[in-house]
């Protein structure tokens, strides 16, 4: 049984754009999870997605990086209060429950 040659390819990088780099650093930006951007746009994987971020705010100056320091504050901030309006949410109902002489005051 002959044997199959095997042909050896060049391992070739792919070059993205300033465009790209800076659109998917935006989806980032917007809210969108790294891992959803990089399913999207077809890139390897999270951590070039994450250097690209880094290489902008960089590039931007301390301002871009107390608003990158300060919307991590906020998204922090936000998931407390989620959780806590969800710790609220299972505790209300069976405090307002029939036959109960007290009322939970949000």
């Amino acid at each position: 049984m002959p044997r199959k040659s095997v042909t050896k390819q060049t391992n070739s990088r792919r070059v993205f754009t300033p465009a790209f780099k800076t659109d998917a650093v935006q989806m980032l930006l917007d809210g969108h999870s790294a891992a959803s951007v990089v399913e999207r746009l077809g890139i390897t994987n999270t951590k070039m997605l994450y250097r690209w971020k880094q290489e902008q705010l960089a590039a931007s100056g301390p301002i871009a990086n107390a608003m990158d320091n300060k919307l991590r504050a906020l998204e922090s901030e936000l998931r407390r209060v989620e959780r806590e309006r969800d710790i609220l949410k299972k505790v209300a109902p069976s405090s307002l429950g029939e036959g109960n002489d007290y009322v939970l005051i949000i």
